[in-house]
Formats: structure tokens, sequence, C-alpha cells
């Protein structure tokens, strides 16, 4: 027997902010440096800005607005008033160039742009490809669009409503790091983030509430927005650092002052955060759950973690089209104590959701085998704007395809080996990079490592390995070929390794293995 739906009508999310002012006017809901709003202004201000949206500039359901911002308090109310007022939000990240954020107007179609005043040159080049009924609205004070506060205050007595939305409505345009490719807009809806919201206070926070402060580290405009969407879900207030750049030390008071409770971060800033001196300085008692996602954390780097925070730690895996909703790993699962620690597994399938690992086929692996790992369940996204290509690579029965390479034991831990696309032949085998750094990370001389793998005549490919060496240790002492000749096979050693005092990081705070290859190359230390 077939149902017909009576309704596909869900809560407008914005109702999450106004949920809060009504139960908790008064309450700090948002902090930036010195300055706090309560939930009560937040909703005011964001009520009169989706006015802004409709009555002003005449913003229908559907519509795109583009956002290019670094994190401030506007960024976070532009979010919510899209929301409410039936638009998409298309957060960009701010550190992408004109060009590219122009690339991201155009292909999301954005019928707008919301932007802060130290973006000149992106506000112009996006001027260019917005319709000719397009608005530009400037964060500060700038010659390419109106105060966005000056616009908040004319509307203060004319808020707009919740615009009715349907389960399938976008509400948020997640644009991919574009790594391999231009970035591609993962479409989030109102259905969906509503269950990933509550898979998030789930499977990462239980028992997160009103008392709660949630601190920001990174972008608001991808995952961290994710994560404060979910404490305005839960009442909980977020807390953003004033400065522009991440200041360890200032998170650490912040940490300290506020008494913050959870934290949403990726592995390279986490490490950053316990190796900093404030760390040890600072009182962080108050910490129950620092989340981190985006990339892998090796197992030195868990280990100082541990260290330093105790059991708080808690990893997720999950690609922005599905919200980060594909394993879990909580702090009783992490030791660091190797006898107690399933090293290298990203945990397991998050509430709600079906992990596979899949061969070439499409077929579910027997435990143990690696192939490809694939999600179904209701955090998916509803597939790429505007790019049936990239929706049927990525899509294969219902299934969504991460691109990601891994395992699954006996008990459902999944233990991602690499991206596809990093894996590298050579000599007829495939070999991981992520393997290797993972053993070359257990020397106590490198802090950073990264292989890859690059053309060669007799082999076909042969690995490279990037290194940075620990403060104070001495790259010419140490003897990485030696350490892994004891570690991994033969046929897997890196036939050249390279010291640099960094690794190149993309604007989303990764190290893509094609910014590593441009780099030897650039520096002429590609082998010939």
């Amino acid at each position: 027997m077939s149902v017909v739906p009576v309704s596909t009508r869900v809560m407008n999310l914005a109702r999450f902010l106004t949920n809060q002012a009504e139960r908790q006017p008064d309450a700090p809901g948002f902090v930036w440096g010195e300055r706090v709003w309560s939930w009560a202004e937040l909703e005011e201000r964001v009520a009169a800005l989706a006015a802004v949206l409709v009555e002003e500039y005449g913003v229908r359901p559907g519509e795109r607005v583009l956002v290019q911002s670094a994190n401030c308090n506007q960024l976070f109310e532009s979010m919510f008033a899209c929301f409410r007022a039936g638009a998409v939000w298309v957060p960009a990240n701010f550190r992408l160039s004109a060009e590219d954020v122009a690339g991201l107007a155009q292909s999301s179609g954005a019928r707008g742009l919301i932007c802060g005043a130290q973006f000149t040159g992106h506000a112009e080049a996006c001027a260019r490809v917005l319709p000719a009924d397009g608005f530009t609205i400037a964060i500060g004070a700038a010659d390419f669009g109106p105060d966005i506060d000056d616009l908040i205050a004319r509307h203060r007595d004319a808020p707009a409503p919740h615009a009715r939305v349907d389960r399938d409505d976008p509400a948020w345009f997640f644009f991919t790091s574009g790594t391999t490719g231009r970035p591609k807009a993962a479409v989030l809806t109102h259905g969906q983030l509503a269950f990933v919201m509550n898979n998030h206070l789930c499977d990462l926070m239980p028992g997160t509430g009103p008392d709660d402060a949630s601190i920001v580290v990174a972008p608001l405009s991808h995952g961290a927005g994710i994560h404060q969407l979910a404490q305005t879900a839960a009442g909980a207030k977020t807390i953003l650092p004033a400065g522009e750049k991440f200041d360890p030390e200032a998170v650490w008071e912040m940490v300290e002052h506020w008494r913050v409770t959870n934290a949403f971060t990726v592995p390279t800033i986490l490490k950053m955060l316990v190796e900093h001196p404030a760390a040890q300085a600072r009182d962080h008692s108050s910490l129950r759950y620092v989340i981190y996602a985006g990339g892998p954390m090796y197992r030195a780097d868990q280990i100082t973690a541990l260290e330093v925070l105790g059991p708080k730690i808690v990893q997720y895996f999950g690609l922005g089209e599905v919200t980060g909703n594909i394993t879990v790993l909580p702090p009783a699962h992490h030791s660091a104590d190797d006898a107690r620690m399933r090293i290298g597994t990203c945990g397991f399938a998050r509430t709600g959701m079906e992990v596979q690992i899949q061969d070439d086929e499409g077929f579910d692996l027997p435990r143990g085998e690696t192939g490809e790992i694939c999600v179904i369940g209701p955090a998916v996204f509803a597939g790429y704007h505007d790019n049936p290509e990239a929706n049927a690579k990525s899509f294969r029965d219902g299934w969504f395809r991460t691109g990601d390479l891994g395992h699954m034991d006996a008990e459902g831990f999944v233990y991602i080996t690499g991206r596809a696309s990093d894996m590298f032949i050579s000599g007829g085998s495939n070999i991981h990079p992520r393997e290797i750094e993972e053993k070359a990370l257990e020397h106590p001389d490198i802090s950073e490592v990264a292989v890859v793998g690059v053309p060669d005549p007799v082999w076909g490919e042969i690995g490279v390995a990037v290194c940075v060496a620990r403060a104070g240790a001495d790259p010419a002492a140490i003897d990485l070929e030696g350490w892994l000749a004891e570690r991994i096979a033969r046929y897997k050693m890196p036939r050249a390794v390279h010291y640099w005092e960094a690794l190149p990081k993309s604007a989303y705070g990764k190290t893509p293995k094609p910014m590593i290859r441009k780099e030897l190359a650039r520096r002429g230390q590609m082998p010939e």
C-alpha cells in the first residue's frame, strides 16, 4: 500500500534562535571579544535583517545570498536571516581570492552579496556577475553598499515572519574545498539539517544545554557554522575570539574566562592548541568535549591531546556533503595507551546512518577488506547544485560515495586508508600515503609529514616525503629512512625526503596533496 504524505512542511531552521530568545531572552547568546549579545538581541537583529532581504531587496524563497566575511556576529546573523526569509545561505571561505568568490557567485546563481567592508575587490568582482536586480550589503562602512547595521536599524520595527519551508527546501549551499577542481555547492536542506542538529547533540556532545559555552576556532562558513547551529539549537552560547588570526593564547584565555565546555576544530588546529604553553598555564577543566574533524589526526598527535586535555576528545568523520555525519569516536574510545585504543579508527556509524565498504561494482565487502567508504541516511545532502555530472559520479544505488578508502573491523569500526585520489601505484603495487605518514610521525623529531606519489619513468610512480621537524630538532640529524625501514615494507619506502619549515595549507586548514606537488615543483625538488 502506498501512502501519499499529507504534508512535507518542516520547521524553519531560524526557529532554533527564536526558541532561545523566548526561553532565555537575557542570557548571553553570542560573544565576540569584549562584546556580548543576548538571545533576544540576536533574534531582533536577525528578524530585521530578514525583513531587509525580503522587503528592501525583494528576496524570494529559494533565492541565494552569497556571504563573504571573516568571523563576526553579522556572519552568524546572516545565516539565520537567510533561513528566516526562506532564502539559501551561501557562505564563502573568506580566504578565497576575489576571482574565486565571483566564481561562487556565478555558479550558485546568487541574487545578492553580503560582504565584509575590507573585501572591496571581492565585492567589485561579484558585482560583475550578479543579476541586474542584484544587491550588495556591506558589513561595516564601504563604498560598494549600505552598512548592514544601518539596514537592520531601519527594519527593527517591522520584523519578517518565518517563511514556510518544506523538508527538501534548500537552506545552505555548502561549498566543498575544491582541491581537485572548482568548488561544488552541496545542497543542504531544512529537513536534513534538522536531523543533523539532533545527531550532533546526540553523538558528539550529549547533555549540551543552556549552561554550556562553545568556542569558535574555525571559519563559521563551514564546519564551525554547522557546530554553532547545533549550539543554538541547544541554547549554548557561542564564544568568538576577537582577532581575525588564530591565536592559541587568546583561545585558552577565553576558555578559562567563559568556562567553555565544548569546541570544534580540525586536527592541525588542535595540535597547535595543545602544544602551546597557554594550554598548561590556563584552566581548561570546564571542557567536556573537544571535537576534531576535517582530516586525519595522527596517533602521535592524539596522544599529546589526550595527555593535555584528558579523556575529552571526540573524533568524527564526514564530508560537507553528509554534514559530518558518517562516523563518531567518542571519548570513551580514545586512549593514550595503545593496548586500549583501536589505533587508526575514525569510529563507528553515526546514529541513524548506515556505512558500507564497497567494491568498484558497489557490492558490500567482507569485514577487513579495503574499498570505498559509502553512506546512506537522513544526513546525506540533496545533491550538488546544477551539477548533474558530479551527482552521477557521487551516487550509486542511493549510496553516497565519499571517495575515501578504508575498511571495517568485526565490530563495525571504520579505518580510513586515505583518499582514493591520494593513492599511487609504484611498480604495480598500490601505496596509501597515510600508512607511511602515520609511521613517520611516530619519530620523536617529526612534527608534520605529507607523502605524495610523483611520476617515475621506471616504477610509474614513486613516493616523496615532505617533513617538518619538531622545534629544536636538526633535520640533518634525522634518519627517517632508517626509522621507516623497520616499520613499513621496502616497496612503500619514499624515494626522497625533504624538510620544510612548514607544510602549505589550503584556505580550509588542510594540506592537499596537489599543493605539495606544486610546491615541490616550485622548489625544484621534484625527482627528474
